[in-house]
């Protein structure tokens, strides 16, 4: 691909990840920008790139867009997730739960970062969250989480909102959601 590389020391191609995941966090929906030095054609840049990806990594579309388009992580809104939680509560008591969160008001949270403490109110990250599946112990919960420059809601600290001491057992991001332009 004719890419298109930064200046100075050490150039890097002009490649952004919409959301990057974090560590351990899965995912079946990510979004890009690559600038090209020159066009080509959406056809031709999937089929080149398959060629390069493992197996089970696919690039479903290419979608061109003018260098004057914001980018994509600047039109980013919410991100939607599975997390797998193991939990010794009830269906209703996880239920009850997540409706106890979603009517609160705030939420003061905090969480370290390596220079110190960061305070925030959590409340205000979470879009929804709701209850996919129960297959005791677990529970699979559906968040949709802000994502974008004000703050970006994390499915682990959700899971310890709702009153969960285990870490869960996994965080699938299932899509990515634009403002609507």
């Amino acid at each position: 691909m004719p890419l298109t590389y930064s200046e100075g020391f050490s150039p890097h191609a002009r490649i952004s990840l919409a959301a990057p995941l974090p560590i351990g966090t899965t995912s079946q929906y990510e979004l890009m920008d690559v600038v090209l030095q020159e066009p080509v054609s959406p056809y031709f840049l999937i089929q080149t790139v398959k060629q390069q990806l493992p197996r089970g990594l696919d690039v479903l579309e290419v979608i061109q867009v003018p260098l004057t388009a914001p980018s994509v992580q600047s039109q980013l809104r919410h991100a939607e997730y599975h997390v797998v939680v193991r939990v010794d509560k009830s269906t209703e008591e996880m239920q009850a739960a997540i409706a106890s969160l979603l009517q609160a008001k705030e939420l003061p949270w905090h969480h370290m970062r390596d220079t110190g403490p960061r305070f925030y109110d959590l409340r205000g990250l979470i879009e929804h969250v709701w209850l996919v599946s129960h297959n005791r112990p677990s529970f699979i919960l559906g968040m949709r989480l802000r994502c974008d420059p004000q703050g970006t809601g994390r499915p682990e600290q959700v899971a310890a909102a709702l009153g969960l001491t285990e870490h869960p057992l996994s965080i699938h991001r299932n899509r990515l959601i634009l403002a609507e332009n």
